[in-house]
């Protein structure tokens, strides 16, 4: 099911859960909604990259059927810490597909950053499972595969982002032909108003502190580059089926409104929240209801105002490439993906400045994107060139 159609019946109670990336700030988040609702979902399988003392903590409070540490190296204390509890272990990137195809899992969250979730989403889809959808760069990079499958195996795909849980929760009822315009809401992150000149010797703490989300390290530097919208805009194309020159970006610091949906007899439907992923967690996971939770309301005598504006290129080129990406289409926005995460991994490092970001992912599309379709294997060859790419300019531009 895409976006827009009409609400399917939910999978009924208990429901299944696979959390992709379980020890994460998504997937931490998802294990509070299950703890609030312990009746109604039982986790089947859990996932890490590395994190294994925090996966053994949840794998003895949870008992899913298997947990999966991609990191090889973590599965000796794993499987030691694990022993006589009956849960599966293993261990490897290739696993996490075996995590997100179980049986007994009706909804995976897919929670893990960045390219590595592309394969298990992509199998979950296939086998027909509801896959909440927190890991932007699957659709990023592989939008047109994903949404093929999803058609063709009925899987049902729902977006955990505030932004796109903001579209998706205005299109419910609507149909997707009366859509004019999608507008996407950014908090301009921490350097909204910093003089363009000081952007140079931003350091990576200053980057990290978001002004209003507490969200993990990649996601943050990309909040404050703006990269993070601009791969917003791509899983918008793709998730709404709707065309690059009708999806918008505007800049509300407020980080209230978490998006809109412009019509075509001029109305637009806007969702409104704290700024909480707790709440597009839990829509995802029990759509098409609503259930009751404790999560912080908006005060309406506190709320004084709401502003928005355009976003300034200048200071925010990342927004520019990635819509530029979308335009040329092909592989440029796997290479926009893969150059991005790079990059902001060598500046958190302390090894490239604020604003190489930039001009690691300009030089990347500009040598290695293609405009002509790209089968799966052909995208992760480019977003392997593009990563050693980014390294070896920076070793270039550093020696």
């Amino acid at each position: 099911m895409i976006p827009g159609s009409p609400p399917t019946s939910a999978a009924p109670l208990p429901r299944g859960i696979c959390i992709l990336g379980s020890t994460g700030s998504i997937g931490t988040q998802t294990l509070d909604i299950v703890r609030l609702f312990p009746d109604a979902f039982h986790i089947r399988s859990l996932t890490a990259h590395n994190s294994v003392d925090l996966l053994v903590e949840q794998a003895m409070e949870f008992r899913p059927e298997c947990v999966v540490v991609s990191d090889p190296g973590g599965y000796g204390p794993l499987k030691d810490a694990l022993q006589g509890t009956g849960i599966r272990v293993l261990a490897g990137a290739e696993h996490l597909a075996h995590a997100s195809t179980l049986d007994s899992v009706d909804v995976v969250v897919a929670a893990v950053v960045g390219a590595a979730g592309l394969a298990p989403v992509l199998e979950a889809v296939r086998s027909g499972k509801t896959v909440a959808l927190a890991n932007k760069e699957t659709l990023v990079i592989a939008g047109e595969i994903v949404r093929f499958h999803a058609e063709r195996s009925d899987a049902t795909i729902i977006p955990v982002d505030s932004e796109h849980s903001a579209i998706f929760q205005c299109l419910v009822g609507e149909a997707m032909d009366t859509v004019e315009e999608l507008v996407l809401t950014a908090s301009g992150g921490p350097f909204r108003d910093a003089p363009l000149e000081a952007l140079a010797s931003v350091t990576p703490e200053e980057a990290l502190a978001h002004p209003n989300w507490s969200m993990g390290p990649k996601i943050t530097i990309d909040s404050a580059t703006m990269m993070n919208k601009g791969l917003e805009v791509i899983e918008a194309r793709w998730l709404f089926g709707v065309s690059a020159d009708r999806i918008r970006v505007v800049v509300h610091p407020q980080s209230i409104v978490h998006s809109m949906v412009t019509f075509i007899d001029g109305s637009t439907k806007a969702q409104l929240g704290v700024p909480d992923m707790k709440v597009p967690i839990q829509y995802a996971m029990t759509f098409p209801e609503r259930w009751p939770a404790p999560h912080e309301r908006l005060d309406w005598e506190s709320l004084s105002k709401l502003d928005f504006s355009p976003p300034d290129l200048e200071r925010f080129p990342c927004l520019r490439l990635a819509y530029e990406a979308l335009h040329i289409g092909g592989s440029a926005p796997a290479v926009l993906n893969a150059a991005n995460e790079v990059a902001v991994d060598q500046f958190l490092k302390g090894r490239i400045s604020f604003t190489d970001i930039s001009f690691a992912i300009e030089e990347a599309v500009g040598r290695l994107a293609s405009p002509e379709p790209q089968d799966l294997e052909r995208l992760m060859e480019v977003d392997d060139l593009a990563r050693n790419l980014v390294v070896e300019l920076n070793r270039r531009t550093h020696h």
